[in-house]
């Protein structure tokens, strides 16, 4: 008798993934009223994602979160809010995707805490270092610009990240 084997995301990196989500939209919440409903929405999408494996709500949800960050900095001028907001949102869907392609691959039962940790912790190097970089040209340059210039700096970044995936 064969074993089924179970195709569900994986456990850690759906937990790292609602984790960020939860800190993107906690981050948009603290923002703005406009912040909240697309943090808030981006959250739950991100969670059923999760729960059912489906990538179009994880992208969905990430996307929702994207979007409540920049809105919530845009309206208040806080970089120091907005970064963590687009960060978090980038990695939402980065462990969220991950969590999927483990769970599709290698099963749910499989023992992939450390290759899901290790991406992890690269991804958030990453995502730490580009908000952290985008952040120094922003005060280096900014000379009293808008917080839209790290706005649009930001989206380029996220850009050039998905165009690295691809």
């Amino acid at each position: 008798m064969t074993r089924e084997i179970d195709r569900s995301p994986a456990v850690l990196s759906s937990a790292l993934a609602a984790s960020a989500a939860a800190i993107s939209a906690g981050a948009s919440a603290l923002t703005s009223t406009i912040g909240l409903g697309f943090g808030a929405a981006g959250f739950v999408l991100v969670a059923i994602g999760l729960a059912r494996g489906w990538r179009r709500a994880v992208g969905l949800g990430a996307s929702g979160l994207l979007v409540g960050a920049l809105a919530g900095g845009v309206l208040t001028g806080a970089p120091f809010l907005l970064l963590p907001g687009v960060i978090a949102a980038v990695l939402a869907w980065d462990f969220g995707e991950q969590a999927i392609n483990v769970g599709e691959q290698l099963g749910r039962a499989a023992d992939t805490a450390q290759l899901e940790a290790t991406h992890a912790a690269a991804s958030t190097v990453v995502g730490a270092g580009a908000g952290g970089l985008g952040y120094a040209i922003y005060l280096g340059s900014s000379g009293g610009q808008p917080v839209t210039a790290l706005v649009f700096l930001l989206l380029g970044a996220v850009a050039l990240t998905s165009a690295l995936r691809a």
